[in-house]
């Protein structure tokens, strides 16, 4: 794939750049230049909700910080943890006095740095709790042990939600966790992202194969084969997914089509059609609905499914007013 790019060394810090003066009303820079956070906090002092990982992945994390969404985000370089001063630079720039909650993918770099900036932060007596996302079904037998991929952005809407009604951070940790648990996901590539600095892939695969279940920084899936049609895809992609969430007739659930970046909204929607059929013949209602790239791999060309299954605590936390410039609704 083609990119445009200066020097590939400097993509990350001219992503920020631009990305603060195209929003320049609802974020700036920190003190500490991979730190982006609102241009104004919260009249009332509430929790801090601190979003962060490596670039790459756009508009995760930065997309998502504004009015009543995060408070923060922290970015890394590309596929690569933030260091802790920057993690701890972001907790002093937005803690109220209420503590702040770090959300982030369960990836091994993050989780290190990510606890050095709080243990930094808690030497200033500021309260700092950690919930790791662990949406990708398919990385680990275990859920604590998976990585977090879309459902990264699940995590924070709920999150934010109950931060915005100024519950302490027990409370919104716990409905972190609590989103956390009820969201699923797994994606298949087409293709590989292209590194900034190398103009490479990071890996090779043949222009009729997909790998399936393919993490977002280009982690080996179930198994490579050759491309399916869409349908087919999905029903793969569900048969996974939903013994995991054990669902029956009657129950709700939330459904993202997440695009990895390189693949046309009319391939997302396709994509939607089937696995709303497939639900809705299984008798599960669908109580909200998100189709469009909120978690990518630059440039590569590929899909996730997430499932939330909803409660009515879980749907009005999804339903809340955010305003941030990737996650607007009313």
């Amino acid at each position: 794939m083609k990119r445009l790019l200066n020097d590939g060394y400097d993509a990350v810090e001219e992503l920020l750049d631009g990305y603060v003066k195209a929003h320049g009303d609802v974020v700036k820079l920190a003190d500490n230049e991979r730190v982006v956070v609102r241009t104004t906090l919260s009249a009332e002092p509430k929790v801090g909700i601190i979003f962060g990982g490596g670039s790459g992945h756009e508009p995760l994390f930065l997309g998502y910080v504004g009015e009543g969404v995060a408070d923060a985000a922290v970015i890394g370089n590309v596929n690569t943890s933030p260091d802790p001063m920057a993690c701890y630079d972001a907790v002093t720039a937005v803690d109220q006095g209420k503590g702040c909650l770090f959300l982030y993918g369960n990836y091994q770099g993050d989780v290190l740095n990510f606890d050095m900036g709080a243990e930094m932060a808690a030497d200033d007596d500021i309260r700092v709790e950690t919930v790791l996302i662990t949406d990708d079904v398919y990385s680990a037998k275990d859920k604590a042990d998976r990585r977090g991929v879309a459902g990264d952005v699940i995590v924070l809407m709920a999150a934010c939600a109950v931060a915005n009604t100024g519950a302490d951070l027990d409370t919104v940790k716990a409905a972190a966790e609590k989103a956390n648990d009820h969201t699923y996901s797994m994606g298949v590539a087409l293709s590989s992202s292209t590194l900034p600095v190398t103009g490479r892939p990071i890996f090779d695969i043949g222009p009729d194969d997909m790998e399936v279940g393919m993490g977002i920084h280009g982690e080996p899936g179930i198994e490579r084969k050759k491309l399916e049609p869409a349908d087919a895809v999905m029903d793969e992609i569900l048969s996974i997914v939903l013994p995991e969430m054990q669902l029956a007739s009657g129950d709700e659930v939330a459904v993202m089509i997440n695009g990895l970046g390189g693949l046309p909204l009319m391939d997302q929607y396709i994509c939607y059609r089937r696995v709303h059929d497939v639900l809705t013949e299984k008798g599960v209602s669908i109580g909200k609905s998100m189709v469009g790239n909120y978690a990518t791999s630059m440039d590569m060309i590929g899909m996730g499914v997430t499932l939330v299954k909803l409660d009515d605590e879980l749907k009005g936390w999804l339903d809340a007013p955010f305003d941030a410039p990737y996650l607007k609704q009313d």
